[in-house]
């Protein structure tokens, strides 16, 4: 769209939200408007020009915006911009790590027997998907983080309640048994999930030098029975994810965007 003086408005798409940038003639951008932020941050002082880019800006502008030059960056902001896209977790989708190694390994196709991968990969993006929509109450999800030695964290959430190491487990249609440290779905052998999440969130805290809590989600379970409360683990069905959203008094939000900032780099985990 044109505006005064020439300048267009092109929206574009930063690390999935919005953004409306303001261009000159020439191509070079004036400003960008963050919906989210409810800001319109100018890359020049011309005052002329600042008119201009409010009147382009005016049949976007869904309520009142501040009005400026862009904020400094913290120093979350510039660990992630210097972060190489390589080493970056944050782009990892839900179940990352088997859909790599399905795409690269498929069953067979006469296998009898759907592929346990499968399941696996359905309760990782159930999951997943739940924790991604906390986003709204200031939390951030990793998933997939691989841990040396092969291990893996399924997804790593940090928000104002704290942060969690969260194992996935696909308990669709199934009667649970939890006896600390063996965890039994319907009638196959008792396995010890809650000792491999707990040391996925050891792990963590090392990384990250800050108390990592572990936590188990049972995707779509028929019913649940916990012989006694896992110590220092919490256990929930998938339905329960969004309690999550109503924790507070942990972090505030600086200390979350840090350690957000610190636990999408890849190189943190190299050595837990």
């Amino acid at each position: 769209m044109s505006g005064h003086r020439g300048l267009r408005v092109i929206p574009t798409w930063r690390h999935g939200q919005q953004r409306l940038y303001v261009c000159r003639p020439d191509g070079s951008n004036a400003a960008w408007y963050d919906r989210d932020a409810a800001r319109v941050n100018l890359l020049g002082e011309d005052e002329e020009e600042r008119e201009a880019v409010l009147e382009a800006l005016a049949p976007f502008l869904t309520g009142p915006v501040a009005v400026g030059p862009p904020p400094v960056p913290t120093p979350a902001e510039l660990a992630r911009l210097s972060l190489h896209p390589d080493d970056d977790l944050a782009p990892n989708r839900p179940g990352e790590a088997l859909l790599v190694a399905l795409e690269r390994d498929p069953a067979p196709a006469h296998r009898l027997r759907p592929d346990p991968r499968r399941r696996a990969l359905a309760a990782e993006q159930s999951v997943g998907d739940a924790l991604d929509r906390l986003d709204g109450a200031g939390w951030h999800a990793l998933h997939s983080v691989a841990l040396p030695g092969g291990d893996r964290i399924h997804h790593l959430v940090i928000g104002p309640g704290g942060l969690f190491a969260v194992h996935s487990l696909n308990a669709r249609r199934q009667r649970v048994h939890v006896a600390d440290p063996m965890v039994a779905l319907g009638r196959h052998e008792a396995e010890p999930v809650l000792r491999r999440v707990r040391s996925c969130a050891d792990r963590a805290s090392y990384a990250l030098t800050a108390e990592v809590r572990p936590l188990l989600v049972l995707d779509g379970p028929a019913a649940v029975r916990v012989t006694a409360p896992p110590k220092g683990v919490r256990v929930l069905r998938d339905e329960e994810l969004g309690g999550l959203a109503r924790m507070g008094g942990v972090l505030k939000p600086a200390d979350v965007e840090a350690l957000h900032a610190i636990a999408r780099d890849r190189g943190t985990w190299e050595r837990v």
